[in-house]
């Protein structure tokens, strides 16, 4: 059974910073961070591919730094000089395989964390 437990969103005033946090159990290829805002389209944050290799959507290159933990497994997202713009439901999420092999920012994941919300104002 795949597991996914978020942690660590709230509200900030712009320029400021968040720390999300996902504790993963079970057995996955991959995963990364996604968001969400209503009525626009779900938007892969970072992730890591099968190689090891961080894709991060341009919007969060050089701001946003993922990171994974060892025990327990864990998907982490460091969000530095954060805008307006970056106000968004944030899943944690992971994929068996496939995408996993390429670019897995632009798939849909088969499991997901039940999401933390992230408002900057």
């Amino acid at each position: 059974h795949v597991q996914l437990v978020e942690s660590g969103g709230g509200s900030v005033q712009a320029g400021g910073s968040l720390r999300l946090s996902c504790t993963l159990s079970g057995d996955t290829y991959c995963g990364g961070w996604f968001r969400q805002v209503p009525g626009k389209e779900r938007e892969g944050v970072a992730a890591f591919n099968s190689a090891g290799t961080i894709l991060y959507t341009d919007a969060v290159k050089g701001r946003f730094t993922l990171s994974r933990g060892n025990a327990p497994p864990s998907l982490n997202l460091e969000m530095n000089n954060l805008t307006p713009e970056d106000s968004a439901m944030y899943c944690c999420a992971a994929y068996e395989f496939g995408p996993c092999d390429h670019n897995p920012l632009l798939g849909t994941p088969n499991y997901w964390g039940q999401g933390t919300q992230v408002t900057v104002s």
